[in-house]
């Protein structure tokens, strides 16, 4: 499959184009879609690329070419953006007026202008029977699709950038959502903060996952928090882990804090009368605000992800 086009959530969809027809990288087309004919930009797959592609069992069915946009055609996409425009805010009044608990995140018309789509964010199950027959008078002979999506698909069709700096991961590569807990956080010496484990979402940052794996590994050996351990320079508790380095920080019996390598301590089972601070992580790092945020409410639950886009 040499020439590709990005659909749904940055996902490439393999171009079904006649033998005959060339394509150049970045030019705009017309293809079919689930939706109806749709304006997406073509890319030239890399050989490699497309050799593993071609035996993957994993990728999307390709997506059928109708036509090369002409300069008319690109008016008329300019055209149809704008009218997304109109039509979001349309929606928007109407939702006000009918007082539905529900978010509008936006609204796509296909290049037909046969459906239009709005997606909509909302905690509960939404009645809108009374707005999709306001919407089917206001926009006349065109299929209206409402669609509930969750905060994460929200921020997936979304553009933007993360704590990080980087473009958000579910707007580009990560195409599932895996289960995400604050445990994932705490296991990983993460401060306990809305603030800095939390994406535009709301919900906990989905980098959490990457590196887990790594830091169980590297907890292997490792004193718990909290435990009376020996070391080279006299008895002491833990008080924090450093995973990656392999260090512990342990709080001697004179008060001061040092750290030793976790090979040269040995837990001991001995009552050391030493004071610490098991998680101060969240006093450390969490903004008054913060504090009073339940940190549960970060985690997913129904309404994160519906995969309805």
């Amino acid at each position: 499959m040499k020439y590709a086009v990005r659909y749904l959530k940055n996902t490439y969809y393999p171009l079904d184009v006649p033998e005959k027809t060339t394509l150049t990288d970045g030019q705009m087309v017309i293809a079919r879609t689930e939706k109806g004919e749709e304006a997406l930009r073509v890319f030239i797959v890399n050989s490699k690329i497309e050799e593993i592609w071609e035996k993957s069992k994993q990728k999307p069915a390709p997506l059928p070419l109708i036509k090369i946009m002409t300069q008319r055609d690109l008016q008329t996409l300019d055209e149809i953006k704008k009218e997304e425009v109109s039509a979001y805010f349309k929606c928007q009044a109407l939702i006000k007026q009918h007082k539905l608990v529900m978010t509008l995140v936006q609204c796509r018309i296909t290049f037909d202008k046969r459906k239009i789509t709005f997606y909509y964010t909302a905690p509960e199950r939404v009645d809108f029977r009374g707005l999709l027959k306001d919407l089917t008078q206001t926009f006349q002979r065109v299929r209206i699709d409402l669609r509930h999506i969750g905060v994460r698909d929200e921020t997936s069709i979304l553009d933007g950038c993360g704590i990080c700096g980087q473009p958000f991961c579910c707007g580009g590569f990560l195409k599932k959502f895996p289960t995400i807990n604050i445990k994932l956080a705490k296991d990983q010496g993460m401060p306990i903060a809305p603030g800095k484990i939390s994406g535009t979402c709301g919900r906990l940052l989905c980098c959490l996952n990457y590196e887990y794996s790594n830091y169980i590994e590297a907890a292997k050996g490792m004193p718990p928090i909290g435990s009376s351990v020996m070391t080279t320079e006299g008895l002491g508790k833990v008080c924090y882990l450093q995973f990656m380095s392999g260090k512990v920080a342990v709080k001697m019996e004179d008060g001061k804090t040092k750290e030793f390598d976790k090979n040269d301590i040995e837990m001991v089972d001995a009552e050391v009368n030493v004071e610490i601070d098991t998680n101060p992580s969240i006093n450390n790092y969490a903004s008054e605000d913060e504090q009073n945020i339940d940190i549960k409410q970060l985690e997913d639950d129904r309404n994160s992800s519906t995969g309805n886009i």
